[in-house]
C-alpha cells in the first residue's frame, strides 16, 4: 500500500487523527521516539533521600522531577539537597531533571501546644484565638489567619489535620471564635487548618513564598513552580510579574486545592503553563467521593 492510499484508508485516517503521525514515520527507523513518555514521576524530596546515593537510585527507578516542599526546612537545607541531585545527576548524564518549588502558599495552621499535643472529644467546646503566641490546650489553641473571626459564620466547619478533627462554628468574636469538636481525635502541634466554602483573605504570595522565588527559584535555575491555593487567573499573573525576566524561564503550575479554583479553572489554565489537582486538600473542601468527578472535570 502506497503512503497515498495508506492516507485514503481507513484505518490510515484513523491511525493520523489519533497519532498525528505518517506511515513513513513508522517505517522509517529512529523517525518517531516510540518509548517517548508522556506521564512523568515527580518525587518529593527530604530528609530520607537525601544521599546521593539515594537519590542515584531514585533516578534508576524513573523519578524525573525533583520537588522542594518550601512548607518545610530552610534554603540551607534545600540548597543541600538541590546539590546532591545534581551530583546525582552527573553519573547518569543522559538524564535531565526537572526541578521544582512548591510554595507554601497561604496556609493556615494550628499553634503551639503546652504538652505538644492535645485530645479532643466528641461534643466538648473548642475556642480558636487569633493570637498565634498563645500555647494551647484541650479547651483553646490558636489559629495562625488573624481575620478567621470575620470569615467563618456560624454553622461552618473548622477542619483540622487533614480533616482529622472536626469543628463546627458556633459563635463568632472579635478576637476568637467557638467552636463545638465532631469527632474524637488527638492532634498536635501546627496542623494545617482548611475551612470549606469559605473565602480566605490571605494574600496569595506572602513575604516568605516571595523570598523562595526570588533567592532560591530563579537563582538556582528551578524549572517549575508549583503554586499552591491558587484560586483566580490575577494569583497567576501576580507570580508571573514577580518572576519578571530573571525567571522567565519558569513554568508556573497552580495547585487547584479549594472550591474557588474549581470555579476560576477554565481562566486560572489560560495564564498557567500546566495543572496540579492536590486532591488531599480538594478533599477537604469537597467530598472525597466528589474529588475524582472534579478532577476528570478539569483534566477532561
Amino acid at each position: 500500500m502506497s503512503e497515498l492510499q495508506y492516507k485514503n484508508s481507513t484505518v490510515g485516517a484513523s491511525l493520523q487523527s489519533t497519532a498525528n503521525i505518517t506511515l513513513r514515520q513508522i517505517l522509517e527507523p529512529n523517525s518517531v521516539n516510540l518509548r517517548a513518555k508522556k506521564t512523568h514521576i515527580v518525587c518529593t524530596l527530604g530528609p530520607a533521600c537525601k544521599s546521593v546515593e539515594t537519590l542515584v537510585k531514585m533516578i534508576d527507578a524513573g523519578m524525573d522531577i525533583c520537588r522542594f516542599n518550601f512548607s518545610h526546612g530552610s534554603h540551607e537545607d534545600h540548597k543541600e539537597m538541590f546539590n546532591n541531585v545534581m551530583k546525582a545527576q552527573e553519573s547518569r548524564p543522559n538524564c535531565k531533571l526537572g526541578m521544582l518549588l512548591d510554595t507554601k502558599g497561604p496556609e493556615i495552621r494550628t499553634g503551639l501546644l503546652k504538652n505538644k499535643e492535645v485530645h479532643l472529644k466528641e461534643g466538648s467546646k473548642l475556642k480558636f484565638v487569633t493570637d498565634y503566641d498563645y500555647l494551647g490546650d484541650e479547651s483553646c489553641i490558636a489559629c495562625s489567619y488573624k481575620k478567621l473571626p470575620q470569615s467563618v459564620t456560624k454553622g461552618n466547619i473548622i477542619l483540622i489535620a487533614d480533616g482529622s478533627v472536626s469543628c463546627k462554628v458556633l459563635e463568632t468574636h472579635a478576637d476568637h471564635v467557638i467552636t463545638q469538636v465532631l469527632n474524637t481525635a488527638t492532634i498536635g502541634e501546627k496542623k494545617n487548618m482548611n475551612l470549606p466554602n469559605v473565602k480566605v483573605d490571605l494574600p496569595i504570595i506572602s513575604e516568605k513564598d516571595k523570598n523562595d522565588i526570588l533567592n532560591f527559584a530563579i537563582p538556582m535555575g528551578c524549572n517549575f513552580i508549583a503554586a499552591s491555593f491558587i484560586q483566580t487567573a490575577e494569583d497567576v499573573r501576580i507570580i508571573r510579574n514577580l518572576l519578571g525576566t530573571r525567571g522567565r524561564h519558569i513554568k508556573i503550575i497552580p495547585k487547584i486545592e479549594n472550591v474557588e479554583g474549581i470555579i476560576n479553572f477554565d481562566k486560572i489554565l489560560a495564564e498557567a503553563d500546566g495543572i496540579m489537582i492536590a486532591r488531599g486538600d480538594l478533599g477537604m473542601e469537597i467530598s472525597s467521593e466528589k474529588v475524582f468527578l472534579a478532577q476528570k472535570l478539569m483534566i477532561s
